[in-house]
Order: structure tokens, then sequence, then C-alpha cells
């Protein structure tokens, strides 16, 4: 009698790992590294938490900022068979390939963060920013300053990433659509720190003439003012160049209701509970109604901003 009710336990536990095994959830996510940005930190961690084990997921991750590492990295991801495909692209082009592969294999895929230039009917859904209305935001809010001339040193991102072409196309379109707007320097940082110091410093050996620097994330709004300072160049409210950053890290919106910088324009990274709340929908057999879900985001400007504000959209420490 005890010899089965050892084996009866032994089945029953083996019973319970296979279903176990069964309800766990594979995602192969694709994404830019944690290094490149506050904000790409915070979406990370994000990633991690929600797509734990504790969860029912099992996450395998990679991360690089070069779209044809990304690209292999997603065939190796549907050549094991995960059950879904989870992408922020480094670039939005060169993706219909690997996305049609993805379908032909049956893997739902979700893009977050970033949009790809795609068909539609190649991914499940996206869970993304508006990168083109952050960067309207910035220049209406810059327009509204009023300036008799606008002379702009233009730090742009990683060039390709849909980040980068939303917050540079509004800009580009005032400057070409007002003589009153001059973009006296355009050149990508990369979103590296450093390399924007090193922009604003050769903009200002080379006696150009600026008053607004407009940085496409956080880190190099940081970067081009260190090079200001390091040159008594004043900045920020009353100060002589207007500082323009985005992604709202906690650190960055202090600069602002200091004074030091004038705007900086939100980008949420919290996108991934949305996609397990997707993902779990699927799994019950249920559609999904939403096709491309947009965060809701905002501008924060020196003169209005207030500690709840950051308290409330800063993102990592100060």
């Amino acid at each position: 009698m005890k010899k089965l009710l050892a084996v009866i336990l032994c089945l029953g536990l083996m019973l319970t790992a296979s279903i176990a095994l069964a309800d766990n959830i594979t995602v192969g996510i694709i994404n830019n590294p944690p290094s490149e940005s506050g904000y790409r930190e915070a979406n990370v961690k994000d990633f991690e938490t929600v797509f734990s084990a504790e969860n029912g997921y099992t996450a395998k991750a990679f991360y690089s900022l070069k779209n044809d590492e990304q690209l292999a990295q997603a065939s190796q991801f549907i050549t094991d068979g995960v059950d879904y495909l989870l992408v922020s692209a480094a670039e939005t082009t060169g993706w219909d390939a690997v996305l049609t592969a993805a379908q032909e294999a049956g893997i739902p895929v979700f893009l977050f963060d970033r949009m790809i230039d795609c068909d539609e009917a190649l991914y499940e859904a996206a869970v993304v920013s508006d990168m083109r209305n952050q960067g309207i935001g910035a220049v209406e809010w810059l327009k509204a300053q009023g300036l008799e001339a606008y002379n702009i040193i233009h730090i742009q991102g990683a060039m390709g990433s849909d980040a980068q072409i939303g917050r540079t196309e509004p800009l580009k379109e005032q400057a070409d659509a007002d003589d009153a707007w001059k973009i006296v320097v355009q050149q990508t940082a990369t979103w590296d720190e450093a390399e924007a110091k090193n922009i604003t410093e050769a903009a200002i050996n080379s006696g150009e003439a600026f008053n607004v620097i407009y940085a496409e994330n956080d880190g190099m709004a940081r970067g081009a003012v260190a090079a200001l300072d390091e040159h008594g160049i004043t900045h920020g409210v009353n100060g002589d160049v207007i500082i323009i950053g985005f992604d709202c890290n906690r650190w960055a919106l202090r600069q602002v209701i200091l004074g030091n910088w004038n705007y900086d324009g939100q980008c949420s990274p919290f996108q991934a509970q949305v996609i397990s709340d997707m993902i779990q929908k699927l799994q019950a057999g249920e559609t999904l109604e939403t096709k491309i879900v947009i965060s809701n985001e905002r501008g924060f400007d020196a003169k209005t901003i207030t500690e709840e504000d950051i308290a409330t959209y800063g993102l990592g420490e100060e």
C-alpha cells in the first residue's frame, strides 16, 4: 500500500510539473542595450520584471544597437521556436523578411517602444511611443518662446531609429518653413553623452552663433550642457542658450525644475505589462481589440513643472 501511495504521489508530482511546463510561455525579446540611456535602462528593467519566471514566462533577451545583429538574433529566436517575439528595432527598415518568417512559423510578433516600417499584418500589435508627436510638442513649445532668431545645435540619436526620425522631422520641417529658424549644426551622437559634448565643443570653437540646443535624449543634452559650462556659456531659464532634452529621467527633470534646462519631452518606457496582458488574452483564445497602443506622454516646461511631476514621471534615480 505504501508503495502504491508513493507511485501515485510521484505521478501526481510529474503531472503537476508537466502542467507547469505547459503553462510556461517563452518570449524572445529584441531590444537596445540598457547602457544606451536612462530611458532604456528603465525599459529593460520593466521587461525583466514583467516577463519573469514568477509570472509564468521564460524570457530570452538580446540587446544591440545594430540592426543587422538584431535581425540575426530574431531569426535565431524563430528557429528556437519561441512562443512570442517582442521587438524594439534599432532601425525602422529591413524587418520584413524576419517578420514574415515569424508569421510563417506561427509566432506572434509584438512591437514595443518603436514602430517598424512594415505591413501591419506582420505584427500582432504594437505598444509604442509616438516619437513624431514628441518632436512636434518640443517644436511647438520652442515656437511659443517667440525668439527673433532660432540658431539651433541639433544633436541626433541613432540614425534610422524611430526615435531619431520622429524627433528630427518636426524640427527640420519648421526650419525649412521659417527663415528665422536655422540649424547651424546637425550631427548624430548616437545617444552618447560624451559625443554630444564633443559636438557642442566643436560648435563653440568654430565661433558659430547659437541659442538653442535640441538634443534627442537627456544624456546628450547633459553632454552638451557640460561643454557650455566649461566655456562659461549660460543656459536654461534667463540663460543664453535654451536646452531641450527627451525621456524625462528624474535627474533631467531636476535640471528642468532648477531652471538649468528649459524643456524635457516625455517618453514612457513602460510597455511590458500591456504586452503581457495581450499575450494572456491570446493564450485564452481571445482576439485583441487594439492593433496599436500609443503611450500617453507630455512635455515639461521649466516655468510650470512641479515636484509632483518629477515624483510621478521621473525615471530612475536623481
